[in-house]
Formats: structure tokens, sequence, C-alpha cells
């Protein structure tokens, strides 16, 4: 194959080149869709863009950058590898000649003082080859991530317990009696549904329920006393954002991520007691299979299950497991989901033997990273989603976890690069690239969105096929559709570049 033109393209209408556009279809692994769709949503309450967006939440065609959809009744599977994003799309990594310093600092400079990113910005490029910085203005500063910080939740999560690893489900009988626990283990996307998205992979229910009745049959049992246990989590269930339909108080068990709609993304109702509601529809499914479920006392007016503790003695009746962590990370990248980033560093928190609360997981995200060498300077993880203000992170912390999860050297880390949102295809970025721009198809990108703070990290493939690692945050916008062109720009910018 010849090699790719090095000629910058004009302006953002230029056509993509032979590279780019191998990145946009075979290398990403894309479901190309129909050109651009309308612009983005209004805002909630939190300031957060409604769940980064409504329209990531309507993406339901199987496929897509969270690897969704396999075959009804298959088992999960790993998140699959990139080779050749990771090697430059499919040219040996390094081949490509890498932008110069100078030439960056020429075309983003001026990008970077666009009065609709704020007071604070800054802006972090890095070569994935080799690691080197070749555009930094602001690196260090700790800025507020809003959902940047999923990426550092994801390599906390993946380096802490393993890609493979999956979060359990189960009940229990407690000795010489028939009280039966359904016990949460944290796997926010369990589901109580018959079918639709993730389905086919995500723990059921109502398996459970079944696996249980069979084994309370075998034991003569027809006729239960039914609690749930969420001990494994401590701390406020309810994140200090208060009541909020971009994320369901955080229990170790529910069903579905406490969505009182049929969604499996985005803003929904949500459930005030999510593991009261799944031990109610687990109730239910266990009737449907001829299992009763009688009052929890005397005085109790209905059957309605109860909180409790499992015993160390009780025996294992039945369980259900979910995806990989590297497919639960896929989908929280790709959908900018809070609920499954809250569990994700709770998951983190039980490997370190943390508090398992907002605080552990706290701690436990950032003992992760520092292990890795991150520069955590100026760091904060006040959550593992970033809807909480009080998070802090640089743009060179952002770049150098994109690094980290880039390197070949680390297959477990991936999924944190295959799940990011593709520019004008997947997730969050589905409605933010117009089809003509250079960004569209090659650049992969977290976002982050509150009410005057706009974040974008990821990947892009520039004209010369080299892969580069960004990280460009804002802080202080007062123009949230205007900060986002801005960063987008910038991504193009990137992407449109030779800058040698």
């Amino acid at each position: 194959m010849p090699k790719p033109s090095a000629t910058k393209l004009p302006g953002f209408s230029g056509k993509l080149t032979t590279w780019q556009l191998t990145a946009g279809s075979a290398a990403f692994g894309l479901v190309i869709a129909a050109g651009a769709v309308a612009a983005a949503g209004p805002w909630d309450s939190s300031g957060q863009r409604t769940a980064e967006r409504d329209r990531a939440a309507s993406q339901e065609a199987w496929g897509g950058a969270d690897h969704a959809g396999r075959t009804p009744g298959s088992a999960p599977e790993a998140a699959p590898s990139a080779p050749s994003v990771l090697a430059g799309l499919g040219a040996p990594a390094g081949v490509a000649p890498a932008p110069t310093d100078g030439a960056l600092a020429e075309v983003l400079d001026p990008l970077l003082q666009d009065p609709a990113l704020g007071p604070e910005r800054s802006a972090v490029v890095l070569d994935a080859a080799s690691g080197k910085k070749l555009y930094g203005k602001g690196g260090d500063d700790g800025l507020t991530p809003a959902s940047t910080i999923k990426i550092a939740t994801a390599v906390a999560a993946l380096s802490a317990v393993g890609p493979d690893h999956r979060i359990a489900t189960k009940t229990v009988l407690e000795p010489d009696s028939s009280d039966v626990v359904l016990v949460g283990g944290g796997d926010p996307t369990l589901t109580a549904r018959k079918d639709g998205r993730y389905t086919d992979t995500a723990a059921s229910l109502r398996t459970l329920a079944e696996d249980t009745a069979r084994s309370l049959k075998s034991r003569d049992i027809d006729e239960i006393k039914l609690s749930y246990d969420t001990s494994l989590y401590s701390g406020p269930a309810q994140h200090p954002i208060g009541p909020n339909e971009n994320i369901t108080p955080v229990s170790a068990l529910m069903a579905d991520e406490g969505r009182l709609d049929d969604s499996s993304s985005g803003p929904a109702p949500r459930a005030a007691d999510p593991a009261a509601e799944a031990a109610r529809k687990f109730a239910g499914f266990l009737a449907d299979k001829g299992i009763k479920t009688k009052p929890a006392s005397k005085s109790a007016p209905k059957p309605d299950p109860t909180p409790s503790k499992a015993s160390d003695r009780a025996e294992s009746l039945a369980k259900v497991e979910s995806p990989p962590l590297s497919a639960l990370v896929e989908r929280m990248l790709t959908h900018s989901d809070n609920d499954i980033a809250e569990a994700l560093a709770r998951q983190a928190a039980v490997a370190a033997k943390e508090p398992v609360s907002f605080d552990g997981a706290g701690k436990a995200v950032r003992a992760a990273l520092d292990k890795q060498g991150l520069p955590l300077s100026g760091a904060k993880f006040a959550d593992g989603s970033g809807l909480d203000r009080a998070d802090r992170i640089s743009a060179e912390l952002l770049a150098a976890l994109l690094d980290h999860a880039a390197d070949p050297g680390r297959p477990e880390l991936r999924s944190v690069v295959t799940g990011l949102p593709v520019a004008g295809f997947t997730g969050t970025l589905v409605d933010r690239y117009p089809k003509d721009s250079p960004g569209t198809g090659v650049v992969r990108a977290k976002t982050g969105t509150l009410t005057g703070v706009n974040s974008l990290a990821g990947t892009v493939v520039d004209a010369d096929g080299r892969l580069l690692l960004f990280a460009f945050m804002t802080t202080g916008t007062t123009d949230p559709q205007s900060a986002q062109k801005a960063l987008d720009h910038m991504a193009s910018t990137v992407a449109n570049c030779g800058c040698r």
C-alpha cells in the first residue's frame, strides 16, 4: 500500500485520507450510520447534559463501541483487542512520522485562546508510540473533569481486579430454615428484563430465580421468607447531587440500574430504593416458578422482602455473574454510564479492602493509579462518575491514563480505548461531529460535561496515520455548545494535521 499523504486537508471540509478512512471503518469496527443528527439536548438540574445525552441512549442498534449484542444465549465474552487502533491503523507502531512540538503549538495555541473555552483551560497531546509529550499548556492544573474522570475509574478498576473479573449476584439459604437471602455483589447491569439491549449478555434476575427455585425444590422447599443483603456497600447511597435521573442511589443490589422505564442508557426515572425494587421483582419470578414467599413476620401486611445480612453459615443456592469487567468498562465509557462508574470504583475498593463507599472508592482509585506511577499531583477522586464537582484531575493525568491504556504491554487496559465513543458514530459523540469533519471516525474520546465544565480526552489519528493521545479541559464556560464545538475543533485540527 502506498504511504498515505501528509498533505494537510484544507479547513475542515476536505475528504479523509486513506489512513483516516480506515480508522473510521475497519480498524474501529464501526457500523456506519446515516449523517449527522440533531443538536445536543437540554441540561438537567445538576448541570449535566442529560445523560450526556439522550441521543447516546437512543443508539439501540446492536454493535457500537461497547460491543453489545452477541448471539442470544451465548456466554459473555471479554472485550476484543484493538491492535489496528493501537498500531496506528494497521501500520507498524511508530512508522508514520510524529508531529513536531512547534508545529502542533502553531495550530493549537490559537484554538486554546478561544473565549468559548472559559477562563481556565488546559491541553496535553502525547504520541502513543513513544509516550512523548508533543504539546502541553496548563497540563499540571487540577481542574474539574466531569465525566472524563471515568477514564481514571476504568483504569483503576481494571488494574485492581482485572478485565476478566465478573460481579456475582447470588442467593443463599440460612441453616435449619426456609429463609432465603438475595445477596447483591454490586452489579448494576443485572437485568430483570426478558429482552432488549444487553439482556443477552447481562446477568439475569430471571435466571437466578429459576436456578434458585430448582435448588429449593430439590430440598423440598416451596415456601420461603425472602430478604435481601446490600451490606457489601457502606456509607451514603445517595450521590451528593441528590436524587437525579442521571444516577440511581448507589446500592450493591439493583436491576437494570434502578431504571423505571425500558431504557438501558441515558437519563431515566429511578427507583428510590433499587434493592427493594429488585427483590420484589425477584419474588415475583420465584412465584412464577412455584416458590411462594411468605411475610417476614406475623405482623407484616404482605410478603415484601426485607433487608438483612446473610450469615457466614448460609448455604449457596444459585448465582449469576455479570459480563467481564472489560465489557462493563466499554459500556460505561461509550454511554457515560454513571451507575456503572460508581460500581466499578467500588470494585476497586473491595479489592483494596477499603470501605466500599464514596470515600473508600476514591482512596482505592487513587491507590490503584499510584501503583501505576501515574501523575496524581492535585488529583481528587470524590466519586467514580464525575458528577461531583469536588473531583479534580489534570490534563496530564488524563493523557497519561490513555497512554497506559494504549500500551500494547498492558492488554488488561485495552477496553479503555475500545470503549471510547467514536466521533460522529457512537455514544456521547454520535452527534458532535459533522460528517465532513476530519475528526469524524478518527477521534475517539470521552466527553465531560457539567454546567461551566467541558472536557474531551481520547485518541486521534492524524493525517499521517500517527496515533496521538489528547486531553483538553475547560472550566468556567458559559456557552456549552460553543465550548463543545471549540473542543471538537481542536481534536479535528489534530486529525487534520501532519504538523511537521
